[in-house]
């Protein structure tokens, strides 16, 4: 596996978490968590809500720091690519083309 699926992969599954983590969030009385119910009675509201949006921080700082190092290591071989590719499209040089002799006027 290269460098840039394990980041992919480690990406992807960050931004899952952090959309669960903030749908399940309960914003001034709504939210899915009002819905679900069960994890508020298991340690009190005020203990759900402080692990909820210490996991939302905690989830966004590793995203931010996932995408930082993987451009970080992908510089060297992005410009490589981009090189090549100019290279390869570049358009040929081409010969003036000088113009015909005007057509002589009918006559009648």
């Amino acid at each position: 596996m290269s460098t840039f699926s394990i980041f992919l992969v480690l990406i992807t599954i960050v931004c899952f978490l952090l959309v669960v983590v903030i749908m399940v969030q309960n914003p001034k009385g709504g939210g899915l968590s009002s819905s679900i119910g069960g994890s508020q009675m298991l340690g009190g509201v005020q203990k759900t809500t402080d692990f909820l949006d210490k996991s939302t921080w905690t989830l966004a700082t590793i995203l931010i720091a996932l995408i930082l190092l993987s451009s970080l290591s992908f510089t060297g071989s992005l410009s490589d690519t981009d090189s090549k590719i100019i290279e390869k499209t570049e358009a040929p040089a081409t010969t003036p083309v000088t113009p015909a002799a005007p057509a002589a006027p009918a006559t009648k």
